[in-house]
C-alpha cells in the first residue's frame, strides 16, 4: 500500500466505538447483548482498564451456533472463546500504518475491529477496518488512483460484511426452523403414544427424520466452512466402494424429498467403482449436491450416477428442477450467495453448500462443473481421482 505523508490522520481521532465488557462475563450474557443491540459489531475485553481480548459478532455466533456450542460455552467466561491476541494499535499511530497492519493479518482476522489504546496502554476504543479505509480514502483525495484503490477495498469490505451479516441472519432462521419442527413433532409423537394412536407415528417420524437430516446438513456446512477458513481440513484416505456411498446418499435424499412426486434413481455405469480417497468428504459432496437438487425439484426425478473414465471417477447429479439462468451460473460457488431475491425467495438456505462442495472437490484433487437450462433442470458433474495423491 502507498504510504501517506506525516499529515496522515491519527487513529485516536477516528475512534467511534467505546464498547467493552469484562473478560469474566458469561458467554450467554454477551449473547443477550448482541441480540439486543443489533448495531453492535464487536466488544473489547477490558481488565483494569487494559484491553485483553476482542469478541466480534460473526465469530461469536459461528462459535455458539456450532453443535452444542451454547451448551458448552454458555456459562463460561467470554474470554474462553474470545480472541486473546487482537491487533492493538497506539492511538497516535498514523492511519496508513494502522491499515497496513490490519490488512496484513490472516484472512480469518482481516475484518476484525482494531483495538485502540493510549500511551499508558489504557483502552481507548474500537475502530473498524471499513471505517479506517473510508477515512484513508478522504485523506488520499489528492491522488485519484490511490482514492480508487482505497474505495475499491472499502466496497469489498462492505460487501463481505453485508454478506456475512446476511449469512448470520439466514443461519439463525435455518437453525430455528428444523429445531422447532423437531420439538413440535416430538411432542406430537409423545401425545400419539400416550393416547395409543400408533397409526399416526409413521408419517410423523418421517417428517421428524427429514427435519433432523436438514439440521445435520446445516450444522455440517457451518463446521466445514469454519475448518476450511482456518486451514484445518484434512484428507483421510481410505479404500471404499463409491456405489455404496451413492446408495446411502440417495436414501437420505428420499427422506428430504418427503411427499413430493420426485423419484431418486441411482445409476452405476460400472459394476464397482473402487476409490482410495476420503469417503467422508465424498459423501459430503454428494449430500450437498443431492440436497440442493431435492430443494429445487418439485416433480420429476433426480439421477445420481457414477462411472470410471481413465484414472477418474465421474459422478453426476441431474435433476428436473427449476434450473438456473445463464447469468447466475458464475454466482453458484460463491460463499453466502443465493440466486433468488431474499425478500421473495421460496427456498431458504445459508448459501454455503456449493462453495463448500467446490472446496472439498479441489481438496481431493478433482474438478466440478455445472450445466443448466432455466425451467428444465440442472446437472453437476464431479471428477475425482480414483487414487488420491495429495494436493497438487
Amino acid at each position: 500500500m502507498v504510504s501517506l505523508t506525516d499529515e496522515s490522520p491519527r487513529i485516536g481521532k477516528l475512534v467511534a466505538s467505546h464498547e467493552y465488557t469484562q473478560p469474566d462475563i458469561a458467554v450467554r450474557d454477551v449473547a443477550d447483548r448482541f441480540f439486543k443491540t443489533t448495531e453492535l459489531d464487536a466488544l473489547a475485553l477490558v481488565e483494569d482498564k487494559t484491553p485483553v481480548g476482542l469478541v466480534t459478532r460473526p465469530k461469536f455466533f459461528m462459535t455458539v451456533f456450532r453443535r452444542y456450542g451454547f451448551e458448552l460455552y454458555g456459562r463460561k467466561p467470554i474470554i474462553t472463546i474470545a480472541d486473546t491476541k487482537p491487533l492493538i494499535v497506539h492511538e497516535g499511530e498514523r492511519l496508513d500504518v494502522a491499515i497496513d497492519q490490519a490488512l496484513s493479518r490472516p484472512p480469518q482476522d482481516i475484518y476484525d475491529d482494531i483495538v485502540v489504546a493510549d500511551d499508558s496502554g489504557v483502552y481507548a476504543g474500537l475502530l473498524s477496518v471499513k471505517q479506517m479505509v473510508v477515512q484513508q480514502s478522504t485523506a488520499l483525495a489528492n491522488s485519484i488512483l490511490q482514492k480508487e484503490i482505497v474505495n475499491a477495498k472499502a466496497k469489498e469490505l462492505e460487501r463481505m460484511s453485508g454478506l456475512k451479516s446476511q449469512f448470520i441472519s439466514h443461519v439463525t432462521h435455518e437453525l430455528r426452523s428444523p429445531v422447532n419442527a423437531i420439538i413440535g413433532l416430538s411432542e406430537l409423537i409423545q401425545m400419539a403414544c400416550e393416547k395409543g394412536y400408533m397409526d399416526q407415528l409413521k408419517d410423523r417420524l418421517a417428517i421428524l427424520m427429514s427435519s433432523a437430516t436438514n439440521l445435520r446438513a446445516i450444522v455440517t456446512n457451518i463446521l466445514d466452512l469454519s475448518k476450511i477458513e482456518a486451514g484445518k481440513m484434512e484428507v483421510i484416505v481410505e479404500r471404499f466402494n463409491l456405489g455404496a456411498i451413492l446408495g446411502e446418499s440417495a436414501e437420505t435424499t428420499r427422506v428430504l424429498i418427503g411427499n413430493k412426486p420426485v423419484r431418486v434413481e441411482v445409476v452405476l455405469r460400472d459394476e464397482s467403482v473402487l476409490m482410495a480417497s476420503d469417503p467422508i468428504k465424498v459423501r459430503q459432496i454428494l449430500t450437498n449436491l443431492l440436497s440442493n437438487a431435492a430443494k429445487f425439484t418439485e416433480k420429476g426425478r433426480i439421477i445420481v450416477s457414477a462411472a470410471v473414465q481413465g484414472d477418474k471417477a465421474v459422478i453426476a447429479v441431474k435433476d428436473t428442477g427449476i434450473g438456473i439462468k445463464e447469468q447466475d451460473l458464475e454466482k453458484l460457488f460463491v460463499a453466502f450467495s443465493q440466486l433468488e431475491d431474499p425478500l421473495t425467495r421460496r427456498h431458504e438456505g445459508t448459501g454455503l453448500g456449493l462453495n463448500i462442495t467446490q472446496n472439498l472437490v479441489k481438496m481431493l484433487g478433482g474438478s466440478i462443473s455445472v450445466s443448466s437450462r432455466f425451467g428444465k433442470g440442472t446437472e453437476f458433474e464431479v471428477r475425482l481421482p480414483l487414487e488420491y495423491h495429495g494436493k497438487e
